[in-house]
């Protein structure tokens, strides 16, 4: 089934894309909710009408996106979590913390624009923001350990003196031994 979409839907499309669905799809979900509409002749000649007048602020809204994404590049971010002694994260680094650090440096981006996997384990990694459907930027980010195991002097351990081994006593296992009465 042919829909319009009236808002942005992850994973589907951005507004006034025309997209292929699912039938139980549109008709349980994407039109009840408000997220779209059908894509019958009379409302996509309404949609190509309002596209051609939004033009020039379609165009605007893209330069925007774009020059947010210049001010955004280079950036590198360190989010720091807790872990276990193997480095593994309880929980996970996803795109709420990479929100707030983004907002610490004075970028407010709102979290469901961000992709990014599910960060389970220290490491280097990247997220994808989607600023327009035409203009994304990525951001890599390191996760490191907020409990990381403080350098402790080992306590120092004497060397044991070593011991020679003794001589191993050979019987004589020939000779019968007497036998007792």
């Amino acid at each position: 089934m042919k829909i319009i979409l009236k808002e942005d839907v992850m994973n589907l499309g951005y507004k006034d894309d025309v997209v292929e669905v699912k039938n139980g799809y549109a008709r349980n979900y994407l039109i009840p909710t408000g997220k779209a509409i059908m894509a019958s002749p009379s409302a996509l000649k309404v949609l190509e009408e309002n596209l051609r007048q939004r033009a020039h602020k379609i165009a605007k809204i893209k330069g925007d996106a774009e020059a947010i994404a210049e001010s955004m590049k280079g950036i590198a971010l360190t989010i720091s979590a807790k872990t276990d002694n193997f480095g593994t994260i309880y929980g996970s680094v996803g795109s709420n913390q990479i929100a707030e650090e983004l907002a610490k440096l004075g970028h407010e981006v709102d979290r469901k624009i961000i992709k990014v996997d599910n960060v389970k384990e220290l490491g280097k990694y990247t997220a994808t923001i989607l600023l327009h459907k035409e203009v994304s930027v990525e951001i890599p980010f390191e996760v490191i350990s907020e409990n990381a195991p403080k350098q402790e002097e080992a306590p120092v351990v004497e060397e044991a003196p070593v011991v020679e081994e003794a001589p191993a006593v050979e019987e004589d296992l020939d000779e019968e031994a007497p036998a007792a009465e």
